[in-house]
């Protein structure tokens, strides 16, 4: 071999060396790309989560199956589940129902009174996502009458419990659904809390009041109790044009209904009398400042709102029962000095 064997052993223990080396570079290497990968790597998503929720919808839409998650989500909420976990169940819920429309509509009036039982629930995040659940489920035409049977409990939730989520939640719920006249009773009870989410300061909760009083504001039975509701001093800040367009275009249409509403000929033939301090005093009365704030809404840059305004004038020109005759109308004094 020509080689001594001192020699060779140098050379092997070189070799281990470079071999050690070559190892040691390679596990620091596997070592970083497995940490960079740690860093990066998202946790595993959980069934509940949106993402995989909407996965679920996307494979279901593919494959024509049936992926089971709003079934396995109710089944959940029947076993005894702590308030955190009833409001996530509740929350992934109300995402399946929207996302996987054929399972919800699979599922059955039993389910709808699961769900409305958590309304019950000592926890104000439990109703508020029950709430949202439910109104998810108005979406399905087969259950609305079942949802209906609801109304009564979220007005006392809505009236009794000063929660903006809450009142959002139940209000939005409410406008989804048609009021059946035995709510009615209740609607009267409530209508001082109505009028205060208005007055609040939250745009979403004050957005979703006024909706729902301009749709009672169209019942007959409900206008005065409407028109004679206490308001604040200050009420007719609603109408000034620094509010956000969204929630001037809703007051201007509950001031447009009102103002047909008190015109309409049944509704005259009555002498009513109100409060000083009630609505009807605010906008109807000869002390009411609104023609001046809706004279500034004409120029508001959103045109909706601009046409809103104008609506809301000539409904308070002239009575809706006269078609809005120039030769027959009959200006209200307290708004239009001289027919201005």
């Amino acid at each position: 071999m020509g080689k001594t064997i001192p020699r060779c052993l140098q050379q092997l223990d070189l070799r281990k060396s470079v071999v050690g080396l070559a190892t040691g570079a390679g596990a620091i290497y596997l070592l970083y790309k497995a940490i960079r990968a740690g860093i990066k790597c998202q946790p595993p998503l959980c069934s509940n989560s949106p993402i995989c929720i909407a996965r679920l919808a996307i494979e279901r839409e593919r494959h024509g199956r049936d992926s089971g998650e709003i079934r396995r989500l109710l089944n959940s909420l029947e076993c005894k589940q702590d308030e955190y976990a009833k409001s996530m169940i509740l929350h992934s819920i109300t995402r399946c129902v929207y996302l996987l429309e054929a399972e919800a509509s699979a599922c059955t009036t039993d389910d709808i009174c699961l769900v409305g039982e958590m309304l019950d629930d000592k926890d104000n995040s439990v109703k508020i996502q029950a709430l949202n659940a439910l109104k998810a489920f108005s979406g399905i035409r087969k259950f609305r009458l079942k949802i209906q049977e609801h109304s009564i409990k979220v007005l006392e939730l809505i009236s009794t419990i000063w929660d903006t989520e809450l009142h959002v939640a139940g209000l939005r719920l409410l406008n989804s659904l048609p009021m059946p006249d035995y709510v009615h009773p209740q609607l009267r009870r409530v209508m001082p809390a109505l009028m205060e989410i208005m007055q609040s300061d939250y745009i979403l909760s004050q957005v979703q009041a006024v909706r729902l009083l301009s749709y009672l504001a169209q019942k007959s039975d409900l206008l005065y109790d409407i028109l004679n509701c206490q308001v604040h001093s200050n009420f007719l800040n609603l109408f000034q044009s620094s509010q956000p367009g969204s929630l001037l275009f809703e007051v201007l249409v509950f001031a447009e209904r009102l103002s047909e509403g008190r015109n309409a000929t049944h509704y005259r033939a009555v002498k009513w009398h109100y409060n000083e301090q009630s609505l009807h005093e605010a906008l109807f009365g000869d002390e009411s400042r609104l023609a001046d704030r809706l004279l500034s809404l004409v120029i508001h840059p959103e045109e909706e709102v601009q046409i809103q305004a104008c609506k809301v004038i000539v409904s308070l020109q002239c009575p809706q029962d006269l078609g809005c005759r120039p030769s027959t109308c009959r200006p209200s004094h307290s708004y239009f000095k001289n027919g201005e």
